[in-house]
């Protein structure tokens, strides 16, 4: 055997080589998509005018002047989907943000400390769960009459955090008994480092899963409220544009340049976070990955 034969056998089991996984293809079109719309929203407001400035001009198709046309007052749409994509994607993380943190400190802590503090966080949970959400939202929004982007984005963070706290509560009942846990508790270590060090890492996947689908959830809650004409005011937004080209009757008088680029943007960022969340399910449960007839199959009883 030559020498260059052994060293490529050698490569080969390497277990550096060994262990490399491949690519998620979902994972890369997801986050190629996502970052495209993020970029998007931060460089595009630096190059357009005002979105509320009205021109005599009309409703006017896309032009060279005008990439995406004009609404009913002359106003430039593409200015004000590029205003409308920061506004819409900082709601998003913002309720994200705001939702991950309620519901891990009320699933988490609540679980690990247990007695009258999982009790008591377990009540204040079910309360907020069986709220219905929508006609909470709709009715608080209907009595705040100036609704920023920040009262906006609270609103839906308090009414969308119990559910992904009920998920964490579960799996911290499980993890707080494991030996490790048992073990740093027995060496007396803090109950707060317990809770960062020990169990926190093993809920990142539940706790990255649960962040996407809030952003996902807020963009589209915005976008409904602001549809039924209780989102945001004074700014422009996704759903604010939407609103405005259905109180304007832009389907019926054709200009699909109005409502399409906004829709299609709410529809294409929801897509590329499903695959993102898709491709984390797969690298937590490596049995996803495997196609299904290589799956394991269950017996059946006789």
């Amino acid at each position: 055997m030559s020498s260059q034969s052994v060293t490529a056998t050698l490569a080969q089991l390497s277990p550096r080589r060994r262990r490399r996984r491949p690519v998620s293809t979902k994972l890369v079109v997801g986050l190629s998509i996502t970052g495209a719309i993020v970029l998007f929203g931060l460089v595009a407001p630096l190059f357009v005018g005002d979105p509320f400035r009205i021109r005599p001009i009309g409703i006017t198709p896309p032009s060279a002047e005008f990439w995406l046309g004009t609404t009913q007052k002359g106003q430039d749409i593409f200015a004000q989907l590029a205003v409308s994509t920061t506004n819409s994607l900082l709601i998003g993380v913002v309720v994200g943000v705001l939702s991950l943190v309620l519901s891990a400190f009320f699933g988490i802590v609540g679980a690990y400390l247990g007695r009258w503090f999982d009790e008591g966080f377990s009540l204040i949970t079910n309360i907020a769960l069986v709220i219905p959400g929508l006609p909470l939202i709709i009715v608080v929004s209907s009595y705040v009459e100036s609704r920023g982007l920040g009262v906006v984005a609270l609103i839906l963070a308090l009414t969308s955090w119990a559910g992904g706290a009920r998920v964490l509560r579960a799996v911290t009942l499980s993890l707080r008994n494991r030996d490790y846990v048992a073990a740093a508790r027995v060496a007396g270590e803090r109950t707060f480092r317990i809770i960062t060090v020990e169990i926190l890492p093993n809920l990142l996947p539940i706790l990255a899963s649960s962040f996407i689908f809030g952003v996902v959830s807020a963009i589209l809650a915005e976008a409904g409220l602001s549809y039924l004409g209780l989102g945001v005011t004074g700014d422009y937004t996704w759903g604010r544009m939407l609103y405005d080209a259905q109180m304007n009757s832009a389907l019926r008088a054709g200009a699909w340049w109005w409502f399409v680029p906004p829709g299609l943007l709410i529809a294409t960022l929801g897509a590329a976070l499903s695959l993102v969340n898709f491709a984390l399910d797969e690298i937590v449960n490596p049995k996803l990955r495997l196609p299904v007839a290589a799956r394991p199959r269950r017996k059946a009883l006789s």
